[in-house]
């Protein structure tokens, strides 16, 4: 799986109210040649400097994102190209006739939507 969530406390608690809930996403993606790897989508403005990824000796590449509940479309953004996500077969088409993948965050789990 490419995405992976749990739950973090953001903000301050106010007495008699509960701590607001933000969702970390981990993004993986395997790119053992790349020089430099982003993920990109909605949630950025598709801006390939906003969420560069770490790459690890494996050629596996992470980023943790914290997103609120919500479906968004993303890519990862590899050495000037735009890739797919292969571990996520659920798809929209984009203006460009390619595709996006696109993944759903609720309270508790992701879902491909």
């Amino acid at each position: 799986m490419a995405c992976k969530t749990k739950k973090c406390a953001a903000g301050a608690k106010k007495r008699g109210t509960k701590k607001k809930k933000i969702i970390s996403t981990e993004f993986v993606f395997y790119a053992p040649e790349a020089e430099k790897v982003s993920v990109v989508g909605d949630f950025n403005d598709w801006d390939p400097e906003k969420h560069p990824m770490r790459k690890f000796k494996s050629g596996i590449c992470k980023k943790k994102i914290q997103l609120k509940p919500g479906c968004y479309e993303y890519l990862f953004f590899v050495d000037g190209r735009w890739c797919i996500d292969p571990e996520n077969s659920n798809r929209r088409m984009n203006p460009f006739g390619t595709e996006n993948c696109v993944l759903e965050i609720g309270d508790e789990v992701i879902k491909y939507c």
